[in-house]
């Protein structure tokens, strides 16, 4: 399974003390793949930096860079299928280049991947993402 995570929920995911964690220890552990772009590791360490700090955000994205399921996907096309928050169409063109199966938000604005039926893209909540996860 590979999924684009948005950089809120990675960031929910991140601490010990999150009921969410188990997500990112399901990634250490290599039981699902991410699909990531220049643009998102750029958002991720620049969101964890405000949060986390400086070494935090670092640390990740050498794990992210180390990670044999994390696969740095480089969109060649812009569809430009969000117009609400047009910043969140990187995750969206991850998403359709890196054939993920799910993209991972909370985000209203991708509601409207819904309506399109081409591309097909599918998006689920953080919850349903953990329900999975717990599956595999």
């Amino acid at each position: 399974m590979t999924v684009v995570i948005d950089c809120n929920i990675f960031v929910m995911c991140l601490t010990s003390r999150s009921p969410y964690h188990e997500i990112y220890k399901s990634l250490i552990s290599g039981k699902f793949h991410l699909a990531v772009s220049v643009d998102i590791i750029l958002e991720y360490e620049e969101i964890i930096q405000d949060k986390y700090g400086v070494a935090t955000a670092h640390a990740l994205k050498t794990l992210l860079t180390e990670l044999a399921n994390v696969h740095y996907i480089h969109p060649h096309y812009h569809w430009q299928l969000i117009r609400a928050d047009v910043d969140d169409n990187k995750y969206c063109d991850c998403a359709i280049a890196g054939q993920a199966d799910y993209i991972v938000t909370e985000d209203k604005h991708f509601d409207i991947l819904r309506k399109i039926p081409f591309p097909s893209l599918t998006t689920i909540t953080i919850d349903r993402f953990l329900e999975i996860i717990r599956t595999i």
